[in-house]
């Protein structure tokens, strides 16, 4: 593993989508908090358990197994793994939602990394306020603390109007007001926090008031799921990067009048999903980032 690229590398790997690798916090000054010590986590996302298209992804039971099984491969293996949502594929019927939750969770038991975070995508929450997600998974927004640095987890899904809401804005303001402003803060949602593609429910509705409470810490990076590809944008000096989805991928934001998945290629399997690798360096300057295919991890 790479334990340091610069940006003009970053951004050249990231042009290409295949392997990228992703470490620290962008901006980060040299009088920020630093990490304990180096450590990377992995990012899935929108793995959509229950999903059958098989013009899309017609290996739509076997994909999340190898994505685990190169999650399980990983040598050193991850500090934690962290789900970014849209764990299941929707359904209005309840029983529906609750068997494809207990089925992705038992799936998600072969991980062997000790520690694996969830979140809920709309998907998962936005029927029921988050209710099935949270009998399985617990809550939908929650913090921790790793190594040195402050991990936010935001729900802006279980509203079905796509809100974080004004309750979960105060206890977010009441949780960075215990952070130093140099504090290292890492943010997962769902859904963007910026308006990348509104037309196509790509942002938050009031992401502007998420990103104004975090606007005055220095060292924040937000990683994201929702859009199946990877995304990188900064909004002042907070980053965002979105990871590419693990059932089927989307076209590039406004490219074409309809959101509809893009097709499987059969001369190239898997191609556009995959899953990510986030070093956390202690001496840092920017995130570095590693993105791994589903099918190049598993051969």
């Amino acid at each position: 593993m790479e334990n340091a690229i610069n940006r003009r590398s970053f951004l050249k790997l990231a042009g290409l989508g295949s392997v990228v690798l992703v470490t620290g916090c962008a901006g980060m000054g040299k009088g920020s908090q630093q990490a304990s010590s180096d450590f990377y986590f992995v990012q899935l996302t929108d793995t959509h358990w229950g999903f059958k298209g098989p013009a899309v992804n017609p290996d739509n039971t076997g994909t999340l197994p190898k994505a685990i099984a190169a999650v399980n491969a990983l040598n050193p293996p991850p500090d934690f793994v962290v789900f970014t949502g849209d764990l299941t594929h929707i359904s209005e019927d309840p029983a529906v939602r609750r068997q494809r939750m207990q089925e992705f969770k038992t799936m998600a038991a072969q991980i062997t990394v000790p520690v694996v975070h969830y979140m809920p995508g709309e998907h998962d929450a936005s029927l029921d306020n988050g209710a099935v997600f949270q009998e399985f998974f617990g809550a939908t927004h929650y913090t921790f603390d790793h190594k040195g640095v402050h991990f936010i987890v935001l729900d802006n899904v279980s509203d079905p109007h796509a809100k974080v809401g004004d309750a979960q804005l105060q206890w977010l303001a009441d949780d960075l007001a215990r952070q130093p402003h140099d504090a290292r803060i890492i943010v997962f949602t769902h859904r963007p926090l910026f308006d990348l593609y509104p037309r196509w429910d790509w942002a938050t509705t009031d992401g502007d008031k998420v990103l104004a409470v975090l606007e005055p810490y220095a060292n924040v990076t937000v990683f994201y799921g929702h859009i199946h590809q990877e995304h990188h944008h900064l909004t002042g000096h907070i980053a965002h990067h979105a990871g590419q989805g693990l059932m089927f991928a989307l076209p590039a934001p406004g490219s074409q009048p309809q959101r509809t998945p893009v097709p499987w290629n059969a001369a190239a399997p898997y191609h556009g999903l995959g899953f990510r690798e986030v070093t956390e360096p202690a001496a840092a300057v920017m995130p570095v980032l590693h993105e791994l295919p589903v099918q190049g991890a598993w051969s």
